[in-house]
């Protein structure tokens, strides 16, 4: 088993230390890669959602059972993370970072590893997973920014934020379009797959290029606090949460996948947006990515159904 998590897994940070080099040796300008990060994020990401929740069989998932598995482990978690605030000896901003570190999670990362490790039953268990965990972190997320962010946006500004979340808005559309029973017309439906396809392996460039040891000098406590909660409380909650609730199969071990996933690098773009600490966030998002290559097959090892 060790072989086949090493192997499935193997792509995944082969692209990201490609993405890495390219940005070192300066193969492609250094503006090329905000705007591609931005192109995964706000069309091919959002085009992904879409089509794979709007077309997915989820005959036989247990869309239940994941959901209320997914959301009831990060909400134990970011309460823990809430309460251990006063003790965690970080300023306010760096607290905000700190809890993105702890609760989101790298979309391209684990949509890719779900088709390398439990093949096409994959992705539509990927599709349920993203459209549960999405609008759950951006929430919890949003709300942390209201409280301890510099910029501390109103009602009205948390509520506009999330309507404009790309990444929500798709998982939205997408869920939708399955409740509906109306699908994608024929051309649609190619148009969003090319695009969705062109997804992942931009997106593992993106986040290898994003890779910031410079930041994460300048706050290795705070790092570390994030990296404990994101990749030990976390799989613990959710493994609690697996037996608690019954998951079992190919979910069970999605969902421990999941929620083992290094943070998301637009993790930064929300820290620079609503007041966070964007350097410390920056250096959270490359520790965790290189960390992942250990902690991801030690928790499915571990905790993952046989």
């Amino acid at each position: 088993m060790v072989g086949a998590i090493l192997l499935a897994l193997a792509p995944i940070a082969l692209l990201i230390a490609a993405g890495n080099a390219m940005r070192r040796l300066r193969f492609l300008p250094d503006a090329f890669w905000p705007q591609a990060e931005r192109l995964c994020y706000f069309v091919l990401l959002p085009a992904l959602f879409v089509h794979a929740l709007g077309t997915a069989d989820l005959r036989g998932v247990p869309v239940a059972a994941l959901a209320i598995t997914l959301i009831s482990a990060i909400l134990v978690v970011a309460a823990l993370i809430v309460l251990a605030r006063p003790w965690l000896g970080v300023s306010d901003a760096a607290f905000t970072s700190v809890f993105q570190g702890g609760v989101r999670f790298n979309n391209y990362v684990g949509l890719s590893a779900a088709g390398s490790l439990l093949g096409p039953g994959g992705l539509p268990l990927a599709a349920v997973a993203n459209a549960t965990i999405v609008p759950t972190v951006n929430l919890l997320c949003v709300l942390v920014f209201s409280r301890w962010g510099a910029a501390r946006p109103n009602l009205l500004g948390i509520l506009r934020g999330l309507a404009l979340n790309p990444l929500l808005t798709s998982c939205l559309v997408g869920i939708a379009l399955q409740a509906s029973g109306l699908g994608l017309p024929r051309g649609v439906d190619g148009f969003l797959k090319a695009l969705g396809q062109a997804s992942l392996p931009l997106g593992l460039l993106c986040v290898g290029a994003a890779l910031d040891w410079q930041a994460l000098g300048r706050g290795l406590k705070p790092a570390l606090i994030a990296s404990l909660a994101k990749f030990v409380l976390m799989p613990l909650a959710t493994y609690a949460a697996i037996r608690l609730f019954g998951l079992s199969g190919q979910a069970a071990t999605l969902a421990i996948l999941f929620q083992s996933l290094p943070t998301a690098s637009s993790s930064y773009v929300m820290a620079r947006q609503l007041g966070g600490d964007a350097p410390l966030m920056a250096g959270i998002c490359a520790l965790q990515t290189v960390m992942a290559a250990a902690t991801v097959p030690l928790a499915l090892l571990l905790l993952a159904p046989g």
